[in-house]
């Protein structure tokens, strides 16, 4: 353990050390499962939101934009409140502001409000999630934390999959008469479990060299972050008019300064926003990439199979949901199993995970190609298990080898980095379905021409899969115990 980073059991004296790491680990685990549901949760319940608070088109496409960009921007600088500040306190501050922000969702009667909450929901978790891989970072080490990784990738794999499926049962079975609140009030109980259990068994753990925050550098990069995201998010939908592409550009020229920012700031007092010298190992700098990639596949693939089920083989939300529990399940295998072997095999298992799912991809392709419009439904899903088993070993597999060569003093940075790559992945996937799939399936389209959009996207998702592979010999041949 690096001497930089002060540990403290604080609360948790006097449990017996491994169960006091079991409820650490499903403390900050809980957490995952909240923000990866809430990501993806609100998308079927957007009709009814609708229809109850009289939002406009634009005001439904910000419901769950608020949420993204938000995290997407405050990711980085939540990481590093954590190294500075200590990363339980963040994470407790951040789980209970993301609870409250919930109860304000769930009381909203009109879309202002509830666009505001959910802004506050994803700083909020910004703050939160990124102490979830320091705190695993700092609390495990060797074979135990390729497990902790392991289990994290399964569970953040289970929450973005079972988020719209949730959401359809919730506001299906109107409890008490609350039509689509239940969605974000069910938060409460479990933010406020989540609360109580981390001030008793949670440890602290911060940067000790770490000396104030950077201003100038939170401005910078979140400006740069939001110039990049927000022409991802909302300009397909306004078929990429010129002010998205040069939004974006100003955003990569905003991201440059930053760089040379941190640079002058590393060399003038050390108290930099990032800290820069976890670029210098390709390890890490292969894993961000090969994250922001995996990122991409998430976005396009996820959403334009969800398109394919419903308007290309004709198949109702509900009949969809065991599709995505396919998914899950074979999420949760493929990640049991990356947490059992990945402090042995390290780089291999992403790297199986991902010829798993490009080989399966191909044989979906060729399976919808003969089959087309006619495709039943068990042989629609059956491969998914498939799929969701070969990604859970990426998602596990890169938290673990990308993270795992990381000092302690550097663990909430390095985590927040990680999650931005794999927002801005995501942005970047959804925006691309606009190239690859909607210009050949625009909204409204049924049958055969979503069909035959979904076959030609596969094509990009595996040639995404293939970078992706390669990006991962970056990554270790061995696990650092």
């Amino acid at each position: 353990m690096s001497t930089d980073t002060h540990i403290s059991d604080g609360p948790r004296a006097g449990a017996e050390p491994g169960r006091a790491r079991t409820i650490t680990l499903v403390v900050v685990l809980i957490a995952e499962l909240m923000n990866a549901l809430d990501g993806s949760i609100v998308y079927t319940a957007l009709p009814s939101i609708q229809a109850d608070t009289g939002a406009s088109s634009a005001a439904v496409q910000w419901i769950p934009a608020a949420y993204t960009l938000t995290f997407a921007l405050a990711l980085i600088t939540g990481g590093r409140l954590g190294d500075l500040c200590g990363r339980k306190r963040i994470f407790l501050v951040g789980t209970g502001v993301f609870t409250l922000a919930s109860l304000l969702c769930g009381v909203a009667t009109g879309p202002e409000l509830l666009i505001a909450a959910r802004a506050v929901q994803g700083a909020a978790a910004a703050a939160m999630v990124p102490q979830v891989l320091a705190t695993i970072h700092v609390t495990f080490d060797g074979e135990s934390r390729a497990k902790a990784f392991g289990l994290y990738g399964m569970i953040m794999s289970l929450g973005g999959v079972l988020g719209p499926v949730l959401g359809a049962a919730l506001t299906s079975a109107d409890l008490l008469g609350l039509d689509w609140r239940p969605i974000f009030l069910i938060n409460l109980p479990i933010g406020l479990a989540t609360v109580l259990l981390g001030l008793r068994f949670l440890p602290e753990s911060r940067d000790l060299q770490a000396r104030r925050l950077d201003p100038l550098g939170m401005v910078l990069s979140s400006a740069g972050l939001l110039l990049i995201a927000y022409p991802l998010t909302v300009g397909g939908e306004r078929h990429w008019p010129a002010w998205s592409f040069a939004m974006a550009a100003a955003g990569v020229v905003v991201l440059a300064v930053f760089v040379a920012q941190q640079r002058a700031k590393t060399a003038k007092d050390g108290s930099a926003l990032v800290a820069l010298s976890l670029f210098r190992g390709k390890a890490f700098a292969g894993g961000l990439a090969a994250q922001l990639v995996f990122g991409l596949v998430s976005g396009v693939f996820l959403l334009t199979w969800t398109l394919f089920m419903q308007e290309g083989l004709g198949f109702s939300p509900a009949e969809f949901a065991p599709g995505s529990i396919a998914v899950s399940i074979g999420g949760m295998a493929g990640a049991m199993l990356a947490s059992k072997v990945t402090a042995r095999q390290a780089r291999r298992v992403p790297q199986a995970g991902a010829v798993l799912v490009a080989v399966t991809l191909v044989g979906y392709h060729l399976l919808i190609t003969a089959q087309g419009t006619g495709l039943p439904f068990a042989a629609a899903v059956a491969p998914m298990i498939l799929f969701g088993a070969g990604f859970g070993m990426i998602g596990a597999g890169l938290a673990g080898l990308t993270l795992g060569q990381v000092g302690h003093e550097d663990a909430g940075s390095a985590s927040g980095l990680f999650n931005t790559a794999m927002q801005l992945g995501t942005a970047l996937g959804i925006a691309l379905a606009s190239v690859v799939f909607f210009r050949h399936a625009p909204a409204g389209s049924h049958g055969a021409t979503v069909t035959g959009a979904f076959a030609g996207t596969i094509w990009y998702v595996t040639g995404a899969l293939v970078v992706m592979w390669g990006l991962m010999f970056l990554l270790p041949r061995r696990a650092r115990g």
